[in-house]
């Protein structure tokens, strides 16, 4: 299910205060920029940071006065269970050399166990549904997946720490000039099932008819088959799908953004806290700005902005 990553100190311990900081190390962000030699990196890979250039890494600490019920809240048996999102294409990018899921989603549940202290394992599930489902069962400690109030009912979510347009794409000769056309009598809409959008639109869409498939492939393959109206998807991914059909257009604007959020089990409430305060530290530090730019994501997923 993925690999297990143990959370190690030595060299790593050592801060350098930034210039012009007239603080002492410890009072600095839980970031601090450390070298070391490659030889003991390679010994300690784990406690690196997925950011790093030319022996640089920028590494992340434990807080000593780290609450042990957050740790129990989080990681139970010792190690984050991270049930990962593997039909997001934008979190989820490639994977490692080892196997494991690798992306802005699998690096932010990496950032989280260095947090803690802990090892992490990583968890893919096809669909955001599946890990849903999962909630409460013992199955995974954090889930990274879409905030709904669908899913919020059993999942304790924090802010969303990123954000992506979702849209439509409609075929050729299509009359829809605007989202709001969209939503009609008659009009059908090819939509992957349990999406984050295909909740949005179940609760939100008055007059057409949602036509779901099971994936995003299937959703476009349905839209093409079938002769549909239009076709919801996120912006980046009907990017890509308007490029194959002839004439074919995404409209402009969204129906919503989809936000890409962490969760715990609803009841962990020290947990609960420190994620919105780990979401919240990452978006403010630009570390997820970071992450989306390691990843090649720029201009496809935005950091969502702080939580009101």
């Amino acid at each position: 299910m993925g690999s297990v990553s143990a959370w190690n100190a030595g060299c790593f311990g050592r801060r350098l205060v930034p210039v012009g900081c007239t603080r002492f190390p410890h009072e600095c962000n839980v970031s601090a920029i450390t070298r070391c030699p490659s030889s003991v990196r390679e010994k300690r890979g784990a406690a690196e940071s997925p950011l790093r250039q030319d022996g640089v890494s920028v590494t992340t600490y434990r807080d000593s006065s780290m609450s042990p019920e957050i740790v129990k809240d989080l990681a139970p048996s010792g190690t984050l269970r991270a049930a990962i999102n593997m039909a997001n294409f934008l979190l989820v990018t490639g994977r490692t050399t080892n196997g494991d899921p690798d992306g802005v989603s699998p690096d932010m549940a990496r950032e989280l166990a260095r947090r803690l202290g802990v090892g992490v394992e990583l968890l893919p599930y096809a669909s955001p549904g599946e890990i849903a489902d999962d909630a409460g069962t013992g199955a995974w400690d954090i889930g990274n997946i879409g905030a709904e109030p669908k899913r919020a009912e059993k999942i304790d979510f924090t802010a969303a720490y990123c954000e992506i347009q979702a849209t439509y794409l409609v075929p050729a000769g299509s009359p829809f000039e605007s989202i709001a056309d969209v939503d009609r009598p008659g009009t059908r809409i090819a939509v992957s099932a349990r999406s984050a959008y295909d909740l949005w639109l179940e609760r939100n869409i008055k007059h057409a008819e949602l036509v779901r498939s099971s994936g995003i492939d299937a959703s476009f393959e349905l839209f093409v088959s079938e002769g549909l109206d239009a076709l919801a998807g996120l912006r980046p991914r009907l990017t890509a799908d308007v490029e194959n059909l002839p004439g074919a257009r995404i409209l402009e604007g969204q129906f919503a953004a989809v936000q890409q959020a962490i969760g715990c089990t609803r009841g962990r409430d020290a947990g609960a806290a420190f994620l919105r305060e780990f979401v919240e530290e990452t978006k403010a530090s630009g570390f997820v700005a970071a992450l989306i730019e390691k990843h090649g994501v720029t201009g496809r997923l935005s950091v969502a902005p702080p939580a009101r």
